[in-house]
């Protein structure tokens, strides 16, 4: 077969090409540590890699997801715990109102004190995060949600919290709203609450009183009324709610138990003639409405036995509210701690599917380093010997032997 001189120039560039291309590929394999530069290098694994960075990508922003949800959390536990020790300090407060050596003037300086920490109790309700949006809002991030107004406090955001993307599978809170917070807190035993009327001339204290025997419960509102004959007192029971009558001219007695329907409670004192106290399923009352009334309470001058016993039976249901509050407090604590917990626990998990991301993308991707260099010092082995042979095959001629 005859073989001319342009097929010989052309097979023997070919060949110098293929061999260049080749190694150029396997040098860029070394210098960028890929074994896949393009799909079609091997397009199963790139279809793979392609999954395995997408749900790597995922889990990043998940990650992402759960440091704000962290951050939130915090500041949140943060600003519950400034509250508690406002709880605390007023409950403190409360307790030295009711020292009977203080005068009008040294309670005047309490309550001054009391309306200082309703504004501060206040701000704190009002806290806002990293992002500029309102703690306790509910959905409403934007909206200021506690506000002072002439009926009392009002709060202006939904009962909504605000969720963030944990995980694939796992949404968490990271707001409560300033309902559960603030407002939704039982008064009184948080079965019922015991109450003196306004109008009372004696000395009557009342307690908040404990139930006996749950199912005996009505839910029913109560009155219980005192009544002076000849230095003799007696108290009548009834029933308001149905307008029944459940006894009559009962005896009296400083401290005795006084039961009905399965609650019971004491009175302590001398309740003038008329003298009434109320008993009613307890209702939410909000730490705002709480310390309100306190101020109140703690403000009002004393006038005679009776404003003794006011300031008392007020200051006395002022506390157990604050207990309440207290109470109420440290629950939603409780819960955002454990969402802390579980964030945590999912970052742990979310930082071990990043090793295996990349664990996985390091065994379709990345390149055999001792096999390409191998390759490499081969290939260049390949090109000098094509380059070699193109030469010596380019430069026959006869001309050469004459």
């Amino acid at each position: 077969m005859r073989v001319s001189t342009n097929t010989v120039y052309e097979l023997g560039v070919t060949s110098i090409l293929r061999q260049q291309e080749g190694l150029l590929k396997t040098q860029q394999q070394v210098s960028t540590g890929r074994r896949i530069l393009t799909p079609a290098d091997d397009p199963v694994a790139a279809a793979r890699a392609l999954d395995v960075t997408q749900a790597e990508s995922l889990n990043t922003q998940y990650a992402e997801n759960r440091n704000h949800a962290t951050a939130s959390l915090g500041l949140a536990d943060s600003v519950l715990q400034a509250v508690t020790s406002l709880v605390h300090d007023l409950r403190a407060v409360a307790l030295t109102a009711g020292n009977p050596t203080l005068v009008d003037r040294d309670r005047a300086s309490l309550a001054t004190d009391l309306r200082g920490r309703l504004d501060e109790l206040i701000g704190l309700a009002n806290s806002v995060d990293g992002a500029g949006e309102y703690l306790f809002s509910g959905y409403q991030g934007r909206t200021r949600p506690f506000a002072q107004t002439a009926a009392g406090v009002q709060y202006s955001g939904d009962q909504g919290q605000r969720l963030i993307q944990a995980s694939a599978s796992r949404q968490i809170a990271v707001s409560d709203s300033g309902t559960d917070v603030f407002e939704r807190i039982k008064n009184g035993n948080g079965v019922f609450v015991a109450t003196a009327a306004a109008a009372n001339s004696g000395s009557g204290v009342i307690s908040p009183g404990t139930v006996v025997t749950p199912a005996s419960l009505t839910g029913h509102d109560y009155q219980i009324t005192f009544s002076v004959v000849a230095g003799a007192i007696t108290y009548n029971v009834v029933d308001t709610t149905t307008a029944t009558t459940l006894s009559t001219a009962n005896p009296y007695a400083s401290g005795n138990s006084i039961s009905f329907d399965g609650l019971q409670l004491e009175i302590q004192g001398t309740p003038a003639d008329g003298d009434q106290f109320t008993v009613a399923p307890s209702t939410n009352r909000s730490l705002f409405k709480t310390l309100g009334d306190l101020i109140a309470v703690v403000a009002a001058p004393l006038s005679g036995q009776n404003g003794s016993a006011k300031l008392i039976n007020g200051l006395n249901a002022a506390l157990l509210n604050l207990d309440h509050g207290f109470d109420n407090i440290l629950g939603i604590r409780a819960a955002i701690g454990t969402r802390l917990q579980e964030v945590d626990a999912l970052q742990s998990a979310g930082d071990g599917l990043a090793v295996q991301y990349q664990q996985t993308l390091s065994q379709l991707q990345d390149v055999d380093y001792a096999k390409a260099i191998a390759t490499l010092n081969q290939q260049q082995v390949y090109l000098e010997a094509a380059q070699k042979s193109f030469m010596k095959v380019s430069g026959l001629s006869l001309f050469e032997y004459i």
